[in-house]
Parts: C-alpha cells; sequence; structure tokens
C-alpha cells in the first residue's frame, strides 16, 4: 500500500548534507531545482496544474543559506525556501510565472513523486518558519545541517524538525441485528456531507493504543479496544504523522457533545457503497448530480483521497481490514 506524500524519489543524504563544501557543490549546479513555499501554499504553472520547480537562473539572488536541502535525484538536487526570503523583485517575477496553490487541493493531479516532494518542501519550510527562537532561551536561532536543524545563536542549544503523532482510526462494531458498522464523524467546517474517521493527537506519556481508546471515547463517548496497527502516513498539514489503527468497539450509543465533532453516525457496508457512488459522480460529473434517491445518504461523501482515513474506511468496506 501506499498513501500520497509518502512516495519521495529522491536520496536524502543525509551524511553528505553535513558537509558544507559538498552542499556549495550541489548548490552551484546548473541542474539545481528550487522548491518555493509561500505561506503553506505551493507553486504551479500558470496554464496547468504541473508543480513549477525554479531554476536559480530565474532567482540570481538566492543564496544556499537561504535554502534547506530536500535531496537528490538521479539528475538534480532539489531545495526548498521560504518566499518571504527572496528579494521582492524575484517575488514580483514568481507572480508572472507561476499560480500559488494548496497541496491538498492539487495532489490529485499530479504525480506522487512530485507531491511527495512539494510535501517535504512545505514541512521544512513550516518548521523553520515557526522556530525562528531557541525554546530554551529565546534568542534567534539560525538553520544548520543544510535546513534539517536549527542551533541558538547564545546557547547553542540544538533543535530538529518535529513531528507530532496522530492517530487515526476505524472502528467497528457487530451491532445486535447481525450487521457491522464503522463509525464515521464530520466536523462543522467540513464540506457539507463530508465524512471521515476519528482522528486525534497522541498526548504524552501514553501509548498510541492508548491514544486511540482514549480519542474514541473523548470524541463520540464509545468504549474501544483491541486497537490493531494497519499503515502510517506523513502529514505535513502543517506537522503530523498520520498513525492508522482499526478497533472494535464495545458501547454503540454516540455523544459527541463533549468535543468539536458536528455530527457522528454508524454506517455499514451497504450505505458506505453510496460513499464510492458519490465519490466517482462528483469525479465525473460533479457535485449537482449526486443520486437524490435516498434524501440522507445521498449527499454524505467520504473524506478526501488523499488521506489515510480514505483508505482505512475502502480497507473496511473490501473486508480486507477489521474482523467484521
Amino acid at each position: 500500500m501506499s498513501f500520497a506524500y509518502s512516495q519521495l524519489p529522491l536520496d536524502r543524504c543525509s551524511n553528505e548534507r553535513k558537509s558544507i563544501t559538498w552542499l556549495k557543490n550541489e548548490f552551484a549546479k546548473a541542474s539545481v531545482k528550487i522548491c518555493v513555499i509561500n505561506d503553506g501554499q505551493c507553486l504551479f504553472e500558470l496554464a496547468a496544474l504541473k508543480p513549477l520547480f525554479l531554476t536559480k537562473e530565474q532567482l540570481p539572488s538566492l543564496q544556499l543559506a537561504q535554502c534547506a536541502f530536500l535531496g537528490k535525484d538521479e539528475q538534480n538536487a532539489y531545495f526548498a525556501i521560504d518566499l518571504n526570503k527572496l528579494r521582492f523583485s524575484c517575488q514580483e517575477h514568481i507572480l508572472t510565472i507561476g499560480q500559488w496553490q494548496s497541496l491538498r487541493q492539487a495532489t490529485a493531479a499530479i504525480c506522487a513523486f512530485d507531491a511527495t516532494i512539494l510535501a517535504l518542501a512545505k514541512g521544512l519550510v513550516h518548521w523553520h518558519k515557526s522556530h525562528q527562537y531557541c525554546g530554551l532561551c529565546g534568542n534567534i536561532s539560525r538553520a544548520v545541517e543544510a535546513g534539517h536543524a536549527r542551533k541558538c545563536t547564545e546557547c547553542r542549544n540544538l533543535t530538529f524538525p518535529r513531528t507530532d503523532p496522530a492517530v487515526i482510526m476505524l472502528v467497528e462494531r457487530l451491532f445486535a441485528d447481525g450487521v457491522p458498522r464503522c463509525l464515521l464523524a464530520r466536523q462543522a467546517s467540513w464540506p457539507d456531507g463530508v465524512y471521515s474517521t476519528l482522528a486525534g493527537f497522541v498526548d504524552p506519556g501514553e501509548t498510541l493504543e492508548m491514544a486511540v481508546i482514549r480519542e474514541v471515547e473523548e470524541e463520540t463517548n464509545i468504549i474501544a479496544k483491541n486497537p490493531e496497527y494497519v499503515a502510517s502516513q506523513p502529514w505535513p498539514f502543517p506537522a503530523s504523522i498520520m498513525l492508522g489503527f482499526v478497533a472494535e468497539a464495545v458501547t454503540e450509543d454516540i455523544d459527541t457533545s463533549q468535543d468539536s465533532l458536528e455530527q457522528a453516525h454508524w454506517f455499514s457496508r451497504e450505505q458506505l457503497q453510496v460513499f464510492e457512488v458519490n465519490r466517482s459522480v462528483i469525479a465525473s460529473e460533479g457535485e449537482q448530480n449526486l443520486p437524490q434517491d435516498n434524501a440522507q445518504l445521498g449527499q454524505f461523501k467520504m473524506s478526501s483521497s488523499d488521506s489515510i482515513s480514505s483508505y482505512l474506511i475502502r480497507a473496511w468496506l473490501n473486508k480486507e481490514i477489521g474482523k467484521y
């Protein structure tokens, strides 16, 4: 199985990038590709939804110290930079050749390799932007190790890019009528009709399995047991890794009044088939042509296909994961 943002075609060169001489040699090559990030958005071509990697010729004032090294493929070295680090003239030039787009909105239209490179760039740039000051003494920190660490200019404290672990789980239960159902929920801020699996961050001092059980109860008042790990996915929105689980519900009465969820429901496999139909209709004909034969389920839609949530739901639908 493979997920969006998890297919990096680059060698990270973890040892080589520690050498400033090696970095300078790579940066000096004409084949270098620059990934510019602007407030979390990525740069795409004007005429098509295709990632736009710039050259040093297009960014004549670019300096190695401004960039974070992403990795190398067989031909090119890739670097990332925050738009705000470029001269205003360069920023203006970029607006004439490219457009800014959300990576998540563009992922389905671009190749998996490019999506992963952009995700890495986005994650590193966000980390540098949000960690400009030392967490110990409050003084300014500087990027070191090719942008993969920061060192305080005063106390010399060294910090590294953080990744916040989050569990994401499909909870199932065999009901008294003999029908297995899974638990899906939605937040009020989501597009109408979109439902997804439950998810939440791991607290200090707890295992992943403990986090699954706690989050399910906190969000829906459902007691869960027997969480089993399925797969993981990088999630640089802004700095997480999603750890996918399947778990079994002991109870079935839902209460979302104590959490931020708008709704949560149990769905059978038959009902989930409607989700799949909806996805196909939206992709080919547009949302206005969703089936109206079921006034309630006809408007339900599964979460975005770039998320591991979508995989967990489909895997349960196809009886690839879970007990029932």
